[in-house]
């Protein structure tokens, strides 16, 4: 792999990152008036509706780029996508109602290590040392950034639920990295509209509808940059940096969102805030020094 394409790949997937931790504040303002479940849905439908514009754009133009397309071969990661992406909200859901939101955005941070585990012991995908120990630092900033106080350490039934989230998003980014050798359009466009019409329908047998047309539009709007855009870059990352270490740069991203918070919300700047961003340098420079750099 060439110097250039190792880098480019990095950018894009903090690219990706910050596209996703851009909706975190903008999500928080939509969700008064728009249900959780609805939310989601529309969110990746989104996703799906924006990237499927961006294609009929470049074909009008003439754009059109020569990528492998999913085969059968591919079906079962395709499906198993699409179901995680469902699932894992769900699971989130259900554990917000058995513990406090702020045990369950520090067990969040236990994602990078489900998607490391299961890219090294499934997928038997390399990793060296001081990858590990930056993803030990970038977590260690992420439960920083989370916890508000040690009250917030404790275990339930309700953080189960919220691990089994972190495990199915896990699978999830091991399954995009299986079809990252495709095309990233027709992965995001079968993300979206599969993962956000199956969270839709969710939302309208649980009755979590709204019908407030702005707030819709403005949900849709977020998931084209947040979730379709940021997906797209994020499957480019993949192919050349593989799974682990593309979560690894991706997990800058609650970071990412804390100064997009503050910036939006004017939110007051803690102590802990500048020992996160620490650690979190930290761990982004070993994991960009990582001179291991295999193609994929």
């Amino acid at each position: 792999m060439s110097k250039t394409k190792y880098n480019t790949a990095i950018f894009f997937a903090v690219l990706a990152a910050s596209l996703y931790a851009f909706s975190f504040p903008f999500s928080k303002i939509i969700l008064d008036k728009v249900p959780p479940t609805m939310m989601a849905g529309l969110l990746y439908l989104g996703a799906g509706l924006g990237m499927s514009a961006v294609g009929l754009f470049r074909r009008a133009t003439g754009k059109v780029n020569k990528e492998m397309k999913i085969t059968r071969k591919e079906i079962p990661f395709t499906i198993g996508m699409v179901v995680l992406d469902i699932a894992a909200p769900i699971f989130l859901m259900i554990g917000l109602t058995m513990t406090t939101p702020e045990n369950a955005s520090l067990l969040s941070s236990f994602e990078i290590v489900a998607t490391s585990l299961i890219a090294f012991f499934i997928f038997n995908e390399p990793i060296n040392k001081k990858l590990w120990i930056g993803i030990i630092f970038i977590t260690l900033a992420s439960i920083i950034l989370s916890v508000d106080g040690i009250n917030s350490f404790y275990f339930s039934l309700g953080s189960v639920f919220v691990v089994f989230a972190c495990v199915c998003w896990g699978f999830e980014n091991n399954c995009t990295r299986t079809l990252s050798i495709k095309d990233p359009l027709e992965v995001v466009i079968i993300k979206g509209f599969g993962s956000g019409f199956g969270a839709l329908l969710i939302a309208f047998f649980i009755h979590q509808i709204s019908a407030d047309t702005v707030y819709i539009i403005a949900a849709l709007l977020l998931g084209f940059v947040s979730y379709g855009l940021s997906i797209y870059f994020y499957v480019y990352a993949q192919r050349e940096l593989g799974a682990a270490k593309t979560s690894a740069y991706y997990s800058v991203s609650p970071f990412i969102g804390v100064l997009f918070s503050f910036i939006v919300f004017r939110e007051k700047t803690e102590i802990s805030f500048f020992f996160a961003l620490s650690f979190m340098l930290i761990g982004t420079y070993l994991a960009f020094n990582d001179k291991e750099q295999r193609s994929v």
